[in-house]
């Protein structure tokens, strides 16, 4: 797959952040694409699979021009089944949904909440047999616990894998084992929520993000320093992102054309000179902080770390 380094974030269709006109949510999908985003991605867990419904409905004649990505076996109200039979009719309901008969992309999708041995013996073989049967061109996995990840991706032969929240301003345990691991064992290393939830941004932080309040307490600092360069702090964040040359595709939430025009802008934008530097100085205290999901064996700590 050749994806966009911006890759449409599909989650907001589901009303994961705030409610979605699903008009304005077809308008962004086909702005997107007209901007040349041509990677979505979705899953059945956002807005219990209504983001997967309102994206099929925006890719009605136009499922040709992109690549298309969904995942499995994390659904609604805190269900996980990562059983092979429930892979195998998880994907039918998400084509059905997205009006496909074939993804681009399956994962398996927030691995840390699975039994280790389950998600190497059933999940991820059952997503793998879904490849041979035609119904997704690629195979990989996702997840918030970045050396989980990499310890993973070290078992199995897949073609992605998908960190969230590991490169960010606040962030960039990414390259600890990641990085390397991709280019030693070839896959595609995608990037979500480069604006980590909109801490790095100007919109409010929701009231389930889980990351630890001093770090939510940098963001208004971070919005007054970028003030003074006359500088959006999300456009900085994603640039930042951007800019990493081994990342395939950064993925970012959008619901509305406004959201895609800014996002696109950010191509031809250029972080001025020293604000990365005043950034990092305040950041330090608490850079790769970050909280626990899923079963604490999978997670391994380091001694800065916070479980909330």
């Amino acid at each position: 797959m050749h994806v966009s380094s911006i890759g449409f974030g599909a989650s907001p269709l589901g009303n994961v952040f705030d409610t979605t006109d699903e008009q304005d949510a077809i308008r962004a999908v086909h702005s997107a694409i007209d901007h040349g985003i041509n990677f979505f991605d979705v899953a059945p867990f956002y807005g219990d699979t209504l983001a997967e419904q309102r994206l099929g409905k925006a890719l009605l004649n136009k499922r040709n021009d992109i690549l298309l990505a969904t995942k499995c076996c994390r659904y609604a109200n805190g269900v996980f089944d990562f059983s092979y039979q429930r892979v195998m009719t998880s994907i039918d309901g998400s084509l059905e949904r997205l009006q496909t008969d074939y993804v681009d992309l399956f994962q398996v999708h927030d691995i840390e909440f699975g039994d280790r041995e389950q998600v190497l013996n059933e999940a991820i073989p059952a997503a793998l047999a879904v490849k041979k049967q035609g119904k997704a061109r690629y195979v990989g996995f996702s997840g918030l616990p970045v050396r989980y990840l990499a310890q993973i991706a070290r078992e199995v032969e897949v073609d992605t894998v998908l960190s969230w929240g590991h490169y960010t301003l606040l962030n960039d345990e990414i390259n600890d084992e990641l990085v390397p691991l991709s280019k030693q064992k070839g896959f595609g290393l995608l990037n979500a929520a480069p604006l980590m939830q909109r801490i790095l941004s100007d919109a409010p932080i929701p009231a389930w993000q889980n990351s630890p309040q001093p770090v939510k307490d940098l963001q208004p600092k971070l919005l007054d320093l970028c003030r003074e360069y006359g500088v959006a702090l999300s456009d900085v964040a994603i640039r930042f992102a951007l800019d990493h040359p081994a990342i395939a595709t950064t993925i970012i939430g959008m619901n509305a054309q406004r959201q895609v025009d800014q996002n696109v802008r950010v191509l031809d934008f250029t972080i001025p000179d020293g604000l990365l530097e005043r950034i990092d100085a305040l950041v330090a205290p608490v850079k790769n902080w970050m909280w626990f999901e899923g079963k604490p064996e999978n997670n391994v700590r380091k001694p800065n770390e916070i479980n909330e």
